[in-house]
């Protein structure tokens, strides 16, 4: 999402909403100044940006609040503890609220072979948060910075957890996700939407499985979670979000975050 070295980007800004608009650049060599670039930004307004590809990697995290990243029908989150890594080339939109604080490092397109060729989901453990934090600092010896791209490259991993949610494009199930997404809250069942469509419930499972590659109850708490980061980014009180995204009690709320983001409500609002 970031903008490219060297590459300005066209803005359209509103009181409450800037458009960014980048090119499709596909992957290949570019001219860098170091191994790993480090990109920091804090933004005033929500921010969404254009369909675009970069032709480096990125590593994509934050500092603070919630952003999304999209790849065809995928959506993922992107939190303090989860990251997206983004491969050279790779066609995505994304957005960030108000006060959000993106940041992102620039791998060179060569650097990472070991690394997946699609999007997914890396998790910011400390010890990486602390190497990333480093290259940040302009005035690293070139020598000590080696050492830590050299780290950098050695501790990054695909994590087997990620905010992503996969979006079902068939007319059977456009209903439900719509409806889903604009309300993370709706009570409705998988039985009252198969009674509602004039389908069976087998049938709507199948369909999510095969879509979505998850159950209809997962494929929902994911899109709760994907809600609720986006609104205790913003500020809201957990109380209040755990009611908003269909929760009954803040802690039932509580526990469904962690075992999706790694982080309670609390220490994911206070960033």
């Amino acid at each position: 999402m970031p903008v490219t070295p060297g590459t300005p980007a066209a803005r359209r800004a509103s009181a409450d909403r800037e458009t960014r608009t980048l090119p499709a650049l596909a992957a290949g060599p570019v001219e860098m100044p170091h191994a790993i670039l480090s990109w920091s930004e804090v933004f005033a307004r929500d921010t969404v940006w254009n369909e675009h590809s970069h032709p480096f990697h990125e590593l994509l995290w934050n500092e603070r609040g919630a952003s999304t990243a999209v790849v065809g029908p995928r959506v993922w989150t992107i939190t303090p503890a989860l990251g997206l890594w983004m491969p050279a080339g790779t066609l995505h939109s994304g957005s960030a609220a108000a006060g959000t604080w993106c940041r992102a490092g620039f791998f060179g397109f060569d650097a990472m072979a070991s690394m997946s060729p699609t999007p997914v989901g890396v998790e910011i453990t400390p010890l990486l948060r602390l190497l990333l934090e480093r290259l940040a600092d302009t005035g690293l010896p070139a020598g000590s910075r080696a050492v830590t791209e050299a780290m950098v490259l050695d501790v990054l991993a695909p994590s087997s957890r990620e905010l992503l949610v996969q979006m079902p494009v068939s007319d059977l199930l456009r209903p439900i996700a719509d409806a889903v997404r604009s309300d993370p809250g709706d009570q409705r069942t998988l039985a009252h939407w198969a009674s509602r469509l004039g389908v069976s419930a087998r049938t709507i499972t199948r369909a999510f499985n095969e879509e979505t590659g998850t159950s209809f109850a997962r494929w929902v708490a994911a899109v709760r979670a994907q809600h609720a980061v986006e609104l205790l980014g913003r500020g809201w009180e957990i109380d209040v979000v755990a009611e908003e995204v269909g929760y009954r009690s803040a802690s039932a709320f509580g526990a469904a975050f962690r075992r999706t983001t790694g982080l309670t409500p609390g220490m994911f609002r206070a960033r």
